[in-house]
């Protein structure tokens, strides 16, 4: 009878603990499993970096000037002998190239070996993002106006390998030390993808700084403010230059005696900047003279001209700037 009270128990704490381990452990486990799997989703989309598909070079923009991926490749003559052989690939044509230099990419995290090819599926939205963006337009009432960096080498164009060094195999690409051909722009985007917007710009100013850094630039700022009318904005501000430039003075006079026809002109200007940065920067007046001259001939008589532009030290946020100028022509 004891024994059969302690078998009893034994089998009742057995289907205890089994009961347990259904009901808690095992939902626990596959939700951590589950949480795992999320997480290795989510490291796997960061390690992608989405919004590299949507920087890619649009395949279906007019370019000026074409993006190009360029690769110095060693093939197989017809002969059987080695070639090296430069090609270049446009936006649309590089995505094989990419198929097949990422195909055989893994990453190791955790000891795990985890894939990451060319994602098709991403590069699909991307497009998607691309066709939606070139057929926007600003809605009716709404003004664009569009500032962008400049003065600043940004890579264009990408070239692989080298005649000397070409690369045998498409899958070590992703290994190899490009060489850039870069163009005008923030440092990284390029001017002419920056204007790229497709849309009916008010006004379009380049200014001088890095694509982030450009936020920090009080030329930013001088146009923001001159385009939004804050703070009792300068009629007379030019935001390309960032230039008040104030006529100060003009005065033409002209002489006509015994064949000799003399002219001069005098005429000044006042500009104004807020970027005083530089003013100690020269005290001392710039010169520079320009003269030309014409000999006699059957169709025209002989003449010369004389000018002479004076830009002053800047003292004050305000540079005065002269110019003078006379021309002697002398009838044939």
């Amino acid at each position: 009878m004891h024994q059969l009270v302690r078998d009893y128990s034994v089998d009742a704490s057995c289907n205890l603990v089994a009961m347990f381990i259904l009901a808690f452990v095992l939902p626990l486990v596959s939700s951590l499993l589950f949480l795992r799997y999320l997480f290795l989703c989510c490291i796997i989309q960061l390690i992608e970096c989405p919004s590299i598909y949507e920087l890619m070079a649009c395949p279906y923009f007019h370019w000026q000037h074409v993006p190009l991926l360029e690769i110095w490749r060693e093939k197989e003559g017809c002969n059987g002998i080695p070639q090296t052989i430069l090609e270049s690939y446009r936006p649309g044509e590089s995505i094989d190239i990419f198929k097949e230099s990422l195909s055989g990419n893994l990453i190791d995290y955790g000891g795990e070996n985890i894939p990451l090819p060319f994602n098709l599926e991403i590069l699909k939205w991307a497009q998607d993002t691309h066709k939606v963006l070139s057929e926007a337009k600003v809605p009716s009432g709404v003004k664009f106006y569009n500032i962008y960096g400049i003065n600043l080498e940004t890579p264009h164009s990408v070239c692989y390998g080298s005649e000397e060094t070409p690369i045998t195999d498409i899958r070590d690409l992703r290994f190899s030390e490009p060489t850039y051909v870069c163009v005008d722009g923030d440092g990284t985007v390029p001017v002419e993808s920056a204007k790229a917007d497709g849309l009916n710009a008010e006004a379009r100013v380049g200014i001088p700084g890095e694509h982030r850094g450009i936020l920090c630039e009080p030329h930013l700022y001088r146009i923001l403010k001159h385009w939004l009318k804050a703070d009792n904005p300068d009629p007379f501000y030019n935001p390309i230059n960032d230039y008040v430039i104030l006529p100060t003075a003009f005065e033409m006079e002209s002489l006509h005696e015994k064949g000799i026809q003399i002219t001069s002109l005098k005429e000044g200007w006042e500009i104004i900047t807020e970027d005083q940065g530089n003013q100690d920067a020269n005290k001392n007046s710039l010169v520079s003279s320009l003269s030309v001259s014409q000999g006699p001939s059957k169709q025209s008589s002989r003449s010369e001209a004389h000018a002479t532009v004076i830009v002053h030290p800047q003292n004050e946020g305000k540079q005065n700037v002269e110019l003078n100028a006379i021309s002697v022509s002398i009838d044939a």
